[in-house]
């Protein structure tokens, strides 16, 4: 997305080092090969042994809470198997509205298969799905504590940021972030071969399709070294696109100027018949889209921002 194009390059380059770098730095202290150590992360940043702890509560929701478990970040959020990290110049607000939209996303509904949208809360605590959520593009945490950060790295899986104080586009922001950890964690793990971060899921073939057929245009991510890496991304920048545009969010909220073609579920629905019944079968039965009046505490819409 363009909101994050700006760092994307340096965060990807330390995310996807989480596990490689932490680990020749651990070779060189044991004096063991780099090569013979077994990788900890998938595709730069998915914990692949499952660490977390996992409560009695999945719903849990902590609220914001001063911590020292997440340094370089001084505060934290926990809710429903996500956690948002954060300092102290982020709002306690915004994390708390972040946390609202989650909640929403897995509604306690009667018309969703509860049993199996807690299994997939129950793989974001296993697999410490973790957002830090820094203001604006201040990403200074990396540099200033680059140790702390390492550490975080390799404890957690963190694939992507969620910036607080983005004009316009704070509303997919959230929403978009929200989803890449829901991905690269609970689909890929809850419903591996349909939305496992791989070459061989149903994800994978639709994407190809979708490239295939000049829906979406991926030359953005030609820089990202490392085949698993980009794959990564790009799988899971696929699935947010498939899935808000399932939830019809991609047409007043979406970018004009992108990299997916696809504006309403009818048109995704027409183009992708086959995926769209996998994903009405695995998404459709955990989550929902997140109240448009959430949203609206966020932005405007793209019309309302041009009628300003």
């Amino acid at each position: 997305m363009k909101a994050l194009a700006a760092i994307l390059p340096l965060l990807l380059l330390v995310l996807a080092c989480g596990g490689a770098d932490t680990a020749s730095e651990t070779a060189s202290v044991e004096t063991v090969p780099a090569e013979e150590s077994a990788p900890t992360h998938l595709g730069g940043c998915i914990l692949i042994e499952p660490i977390g702890e996992v409560p009695a509560d999945l719903y849990l929701n902590t609220g914001v809470l001063a911590t020292g478990e997440y340094a370089p970040f001084t505060k934290a959020l926990t809710v429903n198997g996500i956690t948002l990290i954060a300092r102290d110049d982020a709002t306690d607000e915004f994390m708390e509205r972040v946390a609202t939209t989650i909640e929403e996303i897995f509604a306690q509904d009667d018309n969703l298969d509860l049993e199996l949208q807690q299994e997939l809360i129950r793989n974001l605590y296993r697999y410490r799905a973790t957002i830090p959520v820094p203001v604006g593009d201040d990403v200074s945490f990396i540099e200033e504590d680059e140790a702390a950060f390492d550490r975080l790295t390799e404890q957690n899986s963190i694939c992507d940021i969620i910036m607080e104080d983005v004009s316009p586009g704070q509303v997919m922001e959230v929403v978009e972030h929200i989803l890449h950890f829901t991905s690269d964690m609970g689909l890929h793990y809850t419903f591996p071969d349909e939305w496992g971060i791989s070459t061989t899921s149903a994800l994978y073939q639709a994407m190809q399709k979708s490239i295939d057929e000049g829906y979406y245009e991926i030359e953005q991510y030609s820089d990202i070294d490392g085949e698993e890496e980009r794959n990564r991304v790009l799988l899971q920048e696929f699935a947010y696109w498939f899935i808000t545009t399932a939830w019809d969010l991609q047409e007043p909220y979406g970018p004009l100027e992108a990299e997916w073609r696809i504006r309403t579920s009818a048109d995704l629905r027409e183009k992708f018949p086959e995926f769209f019944e996998v994903y009405e079968q695995t998404v459709g039965r955990v989550m929902v889209a997140p109240s448009l009046t959430t949203l609206a505490e966020f932005g405007p819409t793209r019309a309302e921002e041009g009628e300003r």
